[in-house]
């Protein structure tokens, strides 16, 4: 089965695809932004509150000695009222940012001649407030407008000292003084252009790599969720800050909890941590989690605690069937090599059976005899049967299921076919359906066994067994799960430990490979076979959906 995951948790989920195509870079947005227009209607009520400073009447500033303070004050309080209009107008968002900045340049270039010429003229040096104004300008939009801004406040400066040279007010002197700060407006201009296009250059470049960036997180992401060993990163402070599934699966952890303290998600990891989280503290060992046996290892991030560990964690039982896999390839040429020369003198067998069962005048002891080569010739062919379908389970075609449905077909074929009433053999199911992707056949042949094994173990010496098939969701992660459960006396403990082995059995009349081959082939189709036994009598045999 497919699990449940939305591909925006945080950490990317197990079975997203990638993104065919490679997503287009988002470049910053073009200048001003809504951020700069905050920031400068910051900067110009820290002017106002500056020149309410610097025409103060309790200022005396030989600077600004022939300033006409009834004048400025004027022009500071329509000053201040238009800056606070412009806050409203920010707070509104209209007109658009480019408007807002043209009309706000606009009045500052008007006010702070006027300001100057209140202030003295050229000579009091407050034609510098000019120059922010460009600056600002020059910044904040497209660096083709700077030179423009600088000619207009250079043609303020002019007609100022015009102005005043007219009325036989200012020296002619102050005319090379006009002309530097003109000279001086226009090399902020450039320099602040260039200084734009360099920001804009960084800021593309930014845009470009945080692209990029994003896309490797993305791909680490995908990675760590599907890898097969257990991924956990807690940070110094003991908290986990990246899981992948099959670290969840292996602690029984459902969804994700950014943030949640080790011991609160799992105390036995947090207590082996706490023992090995030193540089020097020797690895290894096995932990008990529920009903599994993890080994996890650990890899600190840092040279200090701080620093965080990232942690492995493997399934012991993968780890020694991993390694009973390793053997048992090396045997599966051999056994089905075996096999088939062992079917042509068994047949030859069989048939010389059958012939001389056929010979009249045999005695009883006889044919008691030929019974007995019948009956293990049978044995025999049944074995060999299993080992050559056993060497083919991987050869698998997955196909999406609609687990009810067909199990409901597979109820009804198998109670006709061992003369079972339907209160012998039960299914429950619950609803919404519930599709998988499996092969039918295998999983045919996986619950035949499981439920042959239930009709032969499950019954008790008064009454013969009752099955019963459940098909539901799990707790934990919302897997599928069916389960095959019998009201018979159970498995002992040392018993449940083998049952899955090959050639493992209590009968003397079995093989042994049942169950051994519903594992093999569950797990070929990415499903999870395992055993509970119930309480106080009863065994369920469960298969969780990957």
């Amino acid at each position: 089965m497919a699990s449940d995951k939305s591909p925006d948790s945080g950490t990317p989920s197990v079975g997203t695809e990638l993104p065919d195509a490679r997503p287009v870079a988002k470049m910053p947005a073009r200048f001003p932004t809504w951020e700069s227009l905050r920031w400068l209607f910051l900067f110009r009520l820290l002017i106002v509150v500056g020149l309410v400073l610097v025409f103060s009447p309790a200022v005396d500033d030989p600077l600004i000695a022939r300033v006409d303070t009834a004048l400025a004050w004027r022009i500071l309080v329509v000053y201040a009222v238009l800056v606070l209009a412009s806050g409203l107008i920010l707070y509104a968002r209209w007109p658009s940012r480019e408007n807002q900045v043209y009309l706000a340049i606009f009045i500052d270039l008007v006010v702070f001649t006027l300001v100057m010429h209140a202030g003295g003229g050229v000579g009091s040096g407050l034609g510098v407030l000019l120059a922010v104004a460009v600056a600002a300008a020059a910044l904040l939009m497209e660096g083709r407008f700077a030179l423009l801004y600088a000619a207009f406040a250079t043609v303020a400066v002019m007609t100022e000292q015009t102005y005043v040279l007219l009325r036989g007010e200012a020296p002619y002197a102050e005319f090379t003084q006009a002309g530097l700060l003109g000279v001086v407006f226009f090399a902020l201009a450039l320099l602040a252009h260039v200084l734009y296009r360099r920001v804009r250059a960084m800021e593309e470049l930014v845009a470009r790599r945080k692209v990029d960036i994003d896309d490797l997180s993305k791909l680490n992401a995908f990675i760590i969720q599907d890898m097969g060993i257990g991924v956990m990163v807690v940070d110094g402070e003991r908290r986990v800050r990246l899981m992948n599934q099959s670290a969840r699966d292996l602690t029984n952890v459902a969804g994700d909890h950014p943030g949640t303290t080790l011991k609160a998600m799992c105390p036995e990891l947090d207590v082996w941590l706490a023992e090995r989280v030193r540089p020097t503290a020797p690895q290894g060992g096995i932990i008990r989690v529920g009903d599994r046996d993890i080994k996890p290892t650990r890899q600190l991030l840092g040279d200090y605690r701080a620093a965080g560990v990232l942690l492995y964690l493997r399934d012991q039982q993968e780890l020694v069937k991993e390694a009973q896999q390793i053997k048992l390839a090396s045997l599966g040429t051999l056994t089905a090599s075996i096999a088939h020369n062992i079917r042509n003198p068994l047949s030859a067998i069989s048939h010389a059976g059958q012939l001389l069962a056929e010979t009249r005048g045999l005695s009883p002891d006889d044919r008691h005899l030929l019974d007995i080569i019948r009956r293990n010739s049978g044995r025999i062919d049944e074995i060999i049967r299993s080992v050559l379908q056993l060497s083919r389970r991987n050869q698998v075609e997955l196909q999406l299921t609609e687990l009810v449905a067909w199990l409901e077909t597979f109820c009804d074929e198998f109670r006709e076919s061992h003369g079972l009433p339907e209160t012998r053999f039960l299914l429950e199911f619950e609803s919404p359906p519930i599709s998988v992707e499996v092969d039918p056949r295998h999983l045919h042949q996986i619950i035949a066994n499981l439920c042959e094994n239930a009709l032969l173990h499950g019954g008790q010496p008064d009454q013969p067994a009752q099955i019963l098939v459940r098909v539901g969701r799990g707790q934990a992660a919302g897997r599928a799960l069916v389960e095959v459960t019998d009201d018979g006396p159970g498995i002992d403990e040392a018993s449940a430990r083998d049952i899955f082995n090959p050639f493992f059995t209590t009968k003397a009349s079995g093989t042994g490979l049942g169950l051994y081959i519903a594992r093999e082939l569950a797990e070929t189709n990415g499903i999870r076979l395992q055993y509970e036994r119930r309480h106080p009598r009863g065994s369920c045999f469960r298969l969780v959906f990957a």
